[in-house]
């Protein structure tokens, strides 16, 4: 495979570089739990600059970098940078570029990571653009499901805000890739983007009784309010889904979720081993380790 400088889209990977990747996370898990200690990145800066809000994806990235001997700067509230004081997102990235030796970017505007990484001169990577795409979380996402189910002929269903989710945008691209076949559960409003249908799959419209049966994961997704233009769409389709523990108790089926959930997952589900939510979001740091071994080395 080429060698990754940035990692924008999970378009820019092929089948062999995720792979790669889910490979070269293996060599992390122990240093992730701390059981082991790497220094490979001694003397390097990680810059976290996250315009929207993030518990897992900043506090991996954080770890994953001190995990392997590097540091990290953080951008911080937004009212107490240059930005409230009207600078541009431009600005901001050729400066903070001159700090750190890779930039990890969250921004509310679909393209925004892209643009980074045409005017920076360190990797970016692409913490969500907007609605747009998300791809450590579709790789860690990838690795939860080859370490506690299977990739090889995956069953998968895909269940509550499809329309809005760039982490099921994403992972929908990428298990395209591997021939997976995707059960879409949603309500009308928040159904498949068209641009996301396109993609080369095999795409199923079940119910979540349905799915729960025949699938080997339940991708579930809380439904963001923060995405609807309008509140009253938003109430429309509230509490449409709930994973309760009756319904998935000794079935061969593995739930998961890209967190942080509200409704959509009863609390009584996290007893059962078809929870693996919590591991998914462990999975995070040693995949984020590989990628920023990648594109730091």
């Amino acid at each position: 495979m080429s060698k990754i400088r940035h990692l924008i889209s999970i378009d820019d990977l092929s089948r062999q570089d995720i792979e790669y990747i889910l490979k070269k996370a293996d060599n992390f898990v122990e240093v992730a739990k701390g059981k082991k200690s790497l220094k490979i990145l001694s003397g390097k800066i990680l810059a976290n600059l996250f315009f929207e809000p993030s518990t897992r994806t900043r506090m991996s990235f954080e770890t994953a970098m001190k995990r392997l001997g590097g540091d990290v700067i953080n951008l911080g509230s937004l009212e107490a940078t240059s930005l409230a004081k009207g600078e541009s997102l431009a600005d901001t990235l050729r400066v903070v570029q001159q700090y750190a030796d890779c930039i990890v970017l969250r921004h509310q505007r679909e393209g925004s990571a892209r643009f980074a990484s045409q005017i920076c001169s360190v990797p970016v990577i692409n913490a969500g653009d907007g609605a747009g795409q998300h791809p450590t979380q579709t790789l860690l996402d990838l690795y939860t499901i080859r370490m506690e189910a299977k990739l090889k002929n995956l069953k998968i269903a895909m269940v509550g805000d499809l329309k809005y989710s760039r982490t099921v945008h994403s992972l929908i691209k990428a298990l395209a890739l591997f021939n997976a076949e995707i059960y879409l559960v949603s309500p009308e409003l928040l159904k498949l983007p068209e641009e996301i249908l396109e993609v080369d799959a095999r795409f199923i419209e079940s119910d979540l009784k349905t799915a729960i049966d025949e699938v080997d994961v339940l991708y579930v997704t809380r439904i963001q309010k923060e995405r609807f233009p309008d509140e009253e769409e938003y109430r429309k389709v509230a509490g449409s889904y709930k994973i309760t523990s009756d319904m998935i108790e000794g079935k061969d089926v593995v739930v998961m979720h890209p967190l942080p959930r509200v409704d959509e997952i009863a609390y009584d589900v996290d007893r059962l081993k078809n929870a693996v939510y919590f591991k998914q979001a462990f999975y995070g740091v040693p995949v984020r380790m590989a990628i920023l071994s990648e594109v730091m080395s």
